[in-house]
């Protein structure tokens, strides 16, 4: 019994390894779907200026209504008897404080399109919650406005004020002297009339 079973089981064997190719054929012939292409990474644009121009001493203050912000840079700049000093970290970057922390960590200054500036964790996008955006920046006069809006609800826009190099004073502004007030001119007199010799009288 045995040597008849054995062309019955290798035909079996050969008929589902058939079976197998012709599947793998069809599969093959029909057009597989793409795979999904990976998001394109947006080449990072340079800041608009580099992290140097921020290393210094600073005065420090916030406002939270755009009117005040004329005050408060001269808040700011009164702060400058306890300035906020940034350096520049160990890899280029700054070191500032992100929202809630203690201590210093080192930030990165990212270009972003339209010109755009934000100062925030090198490792991330810019614009993401912990960045900070720069509203203008003069070299005297930095504005920073917070992306999360609990945290810039809380802080506020901030305004930093260059403070003069230690052991100088910032020169105060003078106000302009107001014109001092002329004297009337004297109105001319008029020329006295001359008078006429007297007419002798004949007798």
């Amino acid at each position: 019994m045995s040597p008849l079973r054995r062309p019955t089981i290798a035909t079996g064997l050969l008929a589902g390894l058939m079976a197998l190719a012709l599947a793998g054929c069809e599969t093959t012939g029909q057009p597989q779907p793409a795979a999904p292409a990976a998001p394109a990474v947006a080449p990072a644009l340079p800041p608009a200026f580099p992290p140097h121009d921020l290393v210094g001493r600073w005065g420090l203050a916030a406002y939270h209504k755009l009117e005040d912000r004329d005050r408060t840079e001269t808040a700011a700049a009164n702060q400058c008897r306890n300035p906020y000093v940034i350096t520049l970290g160990p890899s280029g970057g700054v070191m500032m404080h992100l929202a809630d922390q203690s201590h210093a960590s080192e930030l990165a200054l990212k270009g972003a399109p339209g010109g755009k500036t934000f100062i925030g964790p090198k490792d991330e996008p810019p614009g993401v919650a912990q960045d900070r955006e720069v509203v203008s920046f003069n070299g005297r006069v930095l504005i920073l406005r917070w992306m999360d809006p609990e945290v810039q609800s809380r802080y506020g826009t901030m305004v930093y004020v260059r403070c003069a190099p230690e052991g100088q004073h910032r020169p105060a502004r003078h106000k302009a002297k107001p014109k001092a007030k002329t004297k009337p001119k004297a109105k001319a007199q008029p020329a006295p009339k001359p008078t006429q010799a007297p007419v002798p009288q004949q007798r």
